[in-house]
């Protein structure tokens, strides 16, 4: 099963109000690499997608599909 975290990241810059650049310089990483994520053509390595959970506050699970809800559930 392939699993298409760029449709969530694109989700979670519009709710965020920020762009693919702001999000790379926060990151530290390329305007490019978050391009390629956004839109599928690269897969984020397991570190990348902890970067992405933790600076947008959604759980892994909602990242990578497993759950429709943003936040973890305790």
């Amino acid at each position: 099963m392939e699993v298409l975290i760029g449709e969530r990241l694109s989700e979670l810059l519009k709710d965020s109000g920020l762009s693919q650049r702001q999000l790379a310089d926060r990151l530290s990483i390329s305007v490019h690499a978050v391009s390629s994520y956004e839109r599928n053509i690269s897969i984020p390595d397991d570190g990348m997608k902890i970067r992405f959970d933790k600076f947008f506050n959604v759980s892994l699970d909602y990242l990578l599909w497993l759950t429709s809800n943003q936040r973890l559930v305790n």
